[in-house]
């Protein structure tokens, strides 16, 4: 019996050596980068099955042109990537990683707190540019953020495990989300707020909800004019839940004191970004969820979603379970 074919869009780590290969016929876009809408609309014309990666738009027309298609597997949480109301129509299960990037995420969310709050990187670089000729009192002087207040925007997994941390630099933690989330609040203390409300008490405010209809452009200019001028910004959900332009005009004039980024809108930022002038941004380029151990572990289960799905197996994590019901 011939092998189901499976199109993988970018290779992970631990691919090579997973199980994938010895039940499916595998093709891998080879190189690093984002494999071409085009390649990867021919590649899948005759595929059973599909890896893809948050960067990959599986939009109807792509659906459509794949006949064969009868899984589609995540690599990543978010799925705004996959158009899941083609897929659900045609009873193609999709499926994602939700756990396993919760602790990287919330350490990167964490380590962008504590460098944008105390100047690390700055100060590195001043001393690489051998700038360093003496200490004074207020040399790279930054500010605290034991004590300070912590608003998170989403309160899932991630939110949750940032909230946990926050607690051993005694922070004041609110919250807002869509539903509010009571075993939290006991578990962590953490204050439920209105969106306006969170935006008007905290000092530093992290973004970990999904990227949603409701959630798009949700940080404007409304939204900065609500921030203290000493509070702080970190996005570790997706880049269109802030609207640059909005940001740029919050710290270019000082109406907010500084932001870190895991994620821009465009993704990669353009390199004429004037978001990428200003000294009070602090951008990484998505890397959230970057280390060996979450990589390799998102691998074993964007492989596991896809093998359930090809063997008529419900998928360790379906984003679209009414697929089911048009088989």
């Amino acid at each position: 019996m011939a092998k189901p074919k499976v199109v993988v869009s970018r290779n992970t780590p631990g691919l090579d050596e997973s199980v994938l290969h010895k039940e499916c016929d595998v093709w891998v876009w080879g190189q690093d980068t984002v494999c071409p809408q085009d390649e990867l609309r021919k590649r899948i014309g005759d595929a059973d099955g599909l890896i893809a990666t948050p960067f990959d738009p599986i939009r109807e027309d792509m659906i459509a042109a794949a006949q064969k298609l009868r899984c589609v597997s995540n690599y990543g949480v978010g799925v705004d990537n996959l158009d899941l109301n083609a897929l659900t129509a045609r009873g193609i299960p999709a499926g994602n990683t939700p756990g396993v990037v919760t602790e990287a995420t919330a350490d990167m969310a964490m380590a962008l707190l504590l460098s944008m709050s105390r100047n690390i990187v700055p100060a590195a670089n001043f001393v690489k540019a051998k700038e360093w000729k003496q200490w004074t009192p207020t040399l790279h002087i930054s500010n605290d953020v034991f004590g300070k207040t912590l608003g998170i925007v989403g309160m899932g997994r991630i939110g949750q495990a940032i909230a946990k941390r926050a607690q051993g630099f005694s922070m004041k933690l609110l919250y807002n989300t869509r539903n509010r989330v009571p075993e939290a609040e006991r578990q962590y203390g953490v204050q439920y707020r209105s969106y306006d409300d969170l935006l008007k008490e905290s000092d530093v405010i992290v973004l970990i909800c999904p990227l949603t209809p409701e959630t798009r452009g949700m940080v404007n200019d409304a939204a900065f004019a609500k921030m203290k001028p000493s509070a702080m910004l970190v996005n570790s959900a997706r880049g269109p839940v802030v609207d640059p332009k909005a940001l740029y005009r919050a710290l270019s004039s000082k109406r907010i004191k500084a932001a870190a980024l895991d994620v821009t809108d465009p993704e990669p930022i353009l390199t004429d970004d004037p978001l990428l002038m200003l000294d009070n941004l602090l951008i990484v380029p998505h890397i959230s969820t970057s280390t060996w151990e979450t990589r390799r572990k998102m691998t074993e289960i964007t492989v596991e979603n896809l093998l359930n799905g090809l063997n008529g197996k419900p998928l360790l994590h379906c984003v679209n379970p009414d697929a089911y019901g048009k088989k």
